[in-house]
């Protein structure tokens, strides 16, 4: 488990667009059916990641906390899945449904979007404010797979409730660790 950060890039950049199957209801999705009123989170995760294994059931809080409050959340896998089946489309659908996973979870076959985006670890996150400018591109939290510490959400939290109460998010930003994307 050879663990990676966050590429930091300067803020400030217009979120990609994409047009991604979501791997529940088949349905194509793009960028422009999640811009929120407050915010719009995107992040790259995946199923076998311990990195992501270790922060799932705060990603279904961050969805059931944030979506009535103007921010959309989506999450893209842009693994490998014929070298990592178990993180292809049906066994994506088959988690989101077992866990009630509250945000489309989308699949990036072509690895094209992860790209755009410059994601290169699982998970990797991504906050981009209405006007779709990118404010935050750090971790979760302090939690890690093994350190003790339970996932809480707080650094996403804090530039997510920013961002709510109308206020500049902090230029402090952590970068997320976790596995590298599986390249082609």
């Amino acid at each position: 488990m050879a663990a990676i950060e966050t590429t930091q890039i300067e803020l400030g950049f217009n979120a990609p667009d994409f047009n991604l199957p979501d791997t529940v209801s088949g349905k194509m999705m793009s960028l422009s059916d999640f811009k929120a009123e407050k915010a719009t989170l995107v992040m790259f995760i995946c199923n076998h990641c311990p990195f992501v294994k270790n922060i799932w059931d705060e990603l279904i809080r961050l969805g059931n906390d944030y979506q009535s409050k103007g921010v959309s959340i989506i999450a893209i896998s842009s693994n490998d899945a014929a070298n990592y089946p178990q993180d292809g489309p049906d066994k994506m659908k088959e988690l989101a449904e077992a866990t009630n996973l509250p945000f489309p979870y989308l699949f990036d076959e072509s690895q094209e979007v992860a790209k755009a985006y410059d994601a290169v670890c699982t998970p990797d996150f991504s906050i981009f404010d209405a006007e779709m400018k990118c404010v935050y591109r750090g971790q979760l939290d302090d939690s890690r797979p093994g350190n003790g510490t339970a996932a809480n959400g707080k650094d996403i939290r804090t530039a997510l409730d920013a961002l709510i109460a109308g206020e500049k998010v902090s230029a402090t930003q952590k970068p997320s660790i976790g596995c590298n994307i599986k390249w082609k």
